[in-house]
């Protein structure tokens, strides 16, 4: 077995002590405006890509789990013509007689 050398160890302390040192005299980094358009436009481009590749996901999905189109009549807010105004008859809920599903 080979005893350590004094001189190598000394040598590593010293180069150790003087990377600490140099780290900490080095400055340190600050992101430009460069740097933030940049990772902006990567983050944007990102969300871009996955909202229209869910979309096109969901869209392709069969008959029951399907995207569907409200109608403007359950949505009178989202109409962007102006407020929908419905007949009252269709407004009022269907009358108590109204046949009911029966398991016949």
């Amino acid at each position: 077995m080979s005893q350590p050398n004094p001189q190598q160890s000394q040598q590593s302390k010293k180069s150790k002590k003087a990377a600490a040192q140099e780290a900490l005299i080095s400055p340190p980094w600050f992101p430009d405006a460069k740097w933030h358009l940049r990772t902006l436009g990567v983050i944007y481009a990102a969300l871009i890509v996955a909202y229209f590749g869910i979309s096109r996901a969901l869209s392709s999905l069969p008959k029951p789990y399907k995207l569907r189109r409200i109608p403007m009549e359950m949505t009178p807010w989202l109409n962007p013509g102006g407020k929908v105004h419905l007949p009252e008859e269709k407004l009022n809920a269907p009358p108590d007689d109204a046949p009911a599903a029966t398991g016949k």
